[in-house]
């Protein structure tokens, strides 16, 4: 039985395909081999649409997908948001037993890849029916049957109990992202959005689908390409240009070098705390657009503090956050009650941006969702600036955009009988924002860096490894009262 209030609801597809219907012939997306209308967008998610539903995919059902950026991986995702299936984005970075870790943890009905990634997949399929990322497409025509509230993305977070996690954001997430964005950002409906971030990250793929949502253009690379970067400057106006710390020196080299004549950037970059503040003045001025003063997380998009822009070649000394929109938030002493003004709480998070919480892990859901609000983890006070970053209760490395939990090493450390102890900590790195740094008790003084490398190598995702090894006595490692390692000390060490 219907009631007035399905009228109130709407999913991804319908509002890609209305901007098909009233500017069909307007630039959808654009990769090295592909430009597409919208009009001829929708017909290729149609066509894919088609080809999920005749393989027997049903809503609810998980597609792990692994592929580089390309124009395929945004139509499989339209053409998944149609049926009501989730696209789990894989990692392809992470080691193979990573990697075998995160598909089943989904238990996918079909795992699709491109050519690049067919023969890692077949390995790691254990059953599950795999496709090339290009021969999906079927005949006939679907209805769109997902609702608000089912699952659109799966996206992988490191896990602080060195698993990762498997953060499901719905239809109705996504498109309040794509609102608070654009309000915070002053991003305007035909503004493009350049995805050249891996698209297993938000960067990559929340960004794209909000910019089809709205009617602009997107334009897709196949990782961090200075020159294609500024290529589609040049051609069109971009919203957000989402540069993480270690692209934006590059760029600005090549801006130097070329001299383009840009159309219009609404804001740039992230992470401004990362970023030397000469070089957050100097990419503003070059751009003449502001930079985005940013907090936020996969699991609650660009809020909940995203809402501060800082004026081209204005940076200034305190990076203290701004609410962003459709959000609410609190900070929480250990007590679960709010705390004073000035003094530092875990952000506590609610609003239509968060995720619907992690794929079959019940137990953290309870503990991160309890009292009907979402624990971040994170510390803030707030001041009289604004909010201030005060640490992170969860302990986070934020390396060239990635985050690493230092549970992932550790746990790999640990396992070997050669360490008696082991401890990872992030130290300050001009080109990567932070860098894990592993501190070491060994078992076995035969144990050398190269061979912890050589450890790590075999298990971990390149940008997880520890970029420097140091080895200390038992009796070095500062301990609270209750035995466990102070790391805010072992990381003032290092």
């Amino acid at each position: 039985m219907t009631t007035p209030f399905d009228a109130a609801q709407t999913t991804v597809y319908p509002l890609v395909a209305m901007r098909a219907r009233v500017t069909p012939d307007a630039p959808a997306i654009a990769d090295a081999r592909i430009h597409l209308s919208y009009a001829s967008l929708l017909a290729r998610v149609d066509a894919v649409a088609a080809g999920l539903a005749a393989r027997g995919l049903a809503r609810g059902d998980r597609i792990a997908v692994i592929s580089e950026n390309r124009a395929e991986y945004t139509i499989l995702q339209l053409a998944a948001a149609k049926l009501g299936l989730i696209t789990a984005c894989q990692n392809w970075r992470l080691a193979s037993a990573e990697l075998a870790y995160c598909v089943a943890l989904v238990a996918p009905a079909l795992i699709v890849a491109s050519e690049r990634f067919l023969s890692l997949v077949r390995d790691l399929a254990d059953g599950v029916p795999v496709a090339p990322i290009d021969g999906l497409d079927g005949a006939g025509m679907t209805r769109c049957v997902a609702e608000p509230e089912d699952g659109l993305f799966i996206i992988y977070t490191s896990g602080t109990t060195g698993r990762p996690k498997a953060a499901v954001i719905s239809h109705r997430a996504q498109i309040a992202r794509m609102s608070a964005l654009r309000l915070d950002l002053n991003i305007r409906p035909d503004d493009g959005y350049i995805s050249w971030a891996p698209m297993f990250h938000i960067g990559g793929t929340e960004h794209l689908v909000s910019a089809l949502m709205s009617g602009g253009p997107g334009v897709i690379v196949d990782g961090f390409d200075a020159d294609a970067i500024i290529d589609a400057l040049e051609a069109q106006p971009i919203g957000w240009l989402m540069l993480v710390p270690a692209t934006i020196e590059p760029l600005i080299t090549r801006l130097k070098q070329r001299r383009p004549a840009i159309r219009a950037v609404r804001a740039v970059g992230c992470m401004a705390d990362l970023v030397p503040l000469a070089v957050v003045d100097e990419i503003t001025t070059l751009l003449d657009a502001p930079y985005l003063n940013s907090f936020g997380a996969t699991e609650t998009g660009m809020p909940p503090l995203s809402g501060d822009l800082i004026a081209p070649g204005r940076a200034r000394d305190s990076l203290a956050k701004r609410l962003s929109i459709l959000t609410e938030l609190r900070l929480v002493g250990p007590d679960g009650q709010e705390v004073a003004a000035g003094d530092a709480g875990e952000a506590w998070v609610r609003g239509p941006t968060l995720f619907s919480g992690y794929w079959n892990n019940p137990e953290v859901n309870e503990k991160d969702f309890a009292g009907g609000w979402f624990h971040m983890g994170d510390m803030f006070r707030l001041t009289e600036r604004g909010y201030e970053f005060a640490g992170r209760s969860k302990y986070l490395i934020k390396s060239g955009g990635e985050n690493i939990y230092p549970a992932e090493i550790e746990r790999v450390l640990l396992a070997d009988p050669r360490v008696a102890d082991a401890i990872v900590v992030k130290k300050p790195d001009p080109r990567w924002g932070e860098i894990p740094v592993a501190v070491i008790v060994r078992q076995d003084e035969t144990l050398t860096e190269d061979a912890v490398m050589d450890l790590c190598r075999a298990a971990l995702a390149g940008y997880k490894r520890p970029k420097a090894v140091l080895f200390v006595n038992m009796e070095d490692l500062p301990r609270s009262v209750s035995g466990k390692i102070i790391r805010e000390k072992i990381e003032a060490m290092v």
